[in-house]
């Protein structure tokens, strides 16, 4: 299992109807198998999620936020993995708006 205690990620690809940018930064936390983490910036005023990882390293994850319009938007994830050459972790994510117009998008966050 992948341990993403401590690690801090920045977005570096999102479709248009995602909130989060390249000023976006979440701080990870996990205890276990459990993963939190709180995040801020562009869009976002304040962040936070909470997931289960598993074996592979794989989030399943709830998030909610409040943006810089004031709205609260929640939403479901699906962050999968990859080692990159310089051994930082890339997470592809698949994700939906569970408020709002329900729409779905794509990500890529990086570790920094």
């Amino acid at each position: 299992m992948i341990n993403y205690n401590n690690k801090k990620f920045r977005p570096v690809s999102n479709t248009e109807n995602g909130e989060t940018t390249n000023e976006t930064v979440f701080h990870y936390k996990q205890t276990d198998n459990i993963l939190q983490a709180e995040y801020a910036g562009g869009q976002i005023k304040y962040g936070h999620l909470i997931g289960l990882v598993d074996e592979n390293g794989t989030i399943d994850m709830r998030y909610h936020q409040i943006n810089t319009k004031g709205e609260l938007m929640t939403g479901v994830c699906k962050s999968m993995p990859e080692i990159m050459s310089n051994g930082k972790i890339r997470l592809h994510e698949v994700w939906e708006w569970t408020s709002g117009d329900r729409s779905k998008g794509e990500s890529i966050i990086e570790e920094i």
